[in-house]
């Protein structure tokens, strides 16, 4: 029988028991560091195992288009999925791929900028992986707009599926696209969706 290497979600609620402060939870993470780890606006402790070879696949096919873009572009920086930020609610996320213009970066001190930075990213994307609940990451890109995104990518491979996710507008859901534009956020950005669409080798 084959098992699906997929992620897993399990949350620990520790409030009012336990309170981590900003220092602690980051210690946390720093000393589980095969596991992904996300915390809600209500200190809920959110926590993923190693993604599996398609997702990571997809994840990094996505990353380096965005990466090679945004080097050309040289008005912002791009992260992969390991890299955490404190959203103005609270919470701590870390989305599959994002992008966060240089000019607020530049805003933070050397030292915010080693651990979870404190800002919301200005375009984020998530990529569905066979056992994500399609509504928690719903939940999850509508708090990304809500704290400061001004786009946002929800990418479902097996549905073929994109929502596009904007400040002050309705989600707009894309049905088997063959490609997608960040403009006016990304100007010039078009990731092409169909490797992520295709899962040979």
């Amino acid at each position: 029988m084959l098992l699906q290497a997929e992620s897993i979600l399990l949350t620990l609620h520790l409030r009012p028991a336990i309170n981590l402060t900003e220092e602690q939870f980051f210690e946390f993470c720093q000393l589980n560091r095969d596991l992904r780890i996300e915390r809600t606006a209500e200190g809920d402790l959110l926590i993923m195992p190693p993604e599996g070879f398609e997702t990571g696949k997809r994840n990094a096919d996505l990353t380096i288009d965005l990466g090679v873009w945004a080097r050309r572009d040289g008005s912002g920086l791009v992260t992969g999925s390991s890299a955490g930020f404190t959203l103005p609610n609270g919470a701590v996320r870390a989305p599959d791929a994002a992008w966060v213009r240089r000019s607020r970066l530049e805003a933070m001190t050397p030292e915010q900028r080693r651990r979870f930075i404190p800002l919301c990213p200005d375009f984020v994307i998530e990529l569905r992986s066979p056992t994500d609940s399609l509504s928690f990451l719903q939940a999850k890109m509508q708090e990304y707009v809500d704290n400061g995104a001004q786009l946002g990518w929800l990418i479902d491979p097996d549905q073929r599926r994109a929502y596009v996710y904007r400040p002050d507008r309705q989600v707009e859901l894309l049905e088997n696209p063959s490609e997608i534009s960040g403009d006016p956020v990304l100007p010039g950005f078009t990731l092409n969706l169909q490797r992520i669409w295709e899962t040979g080798l």
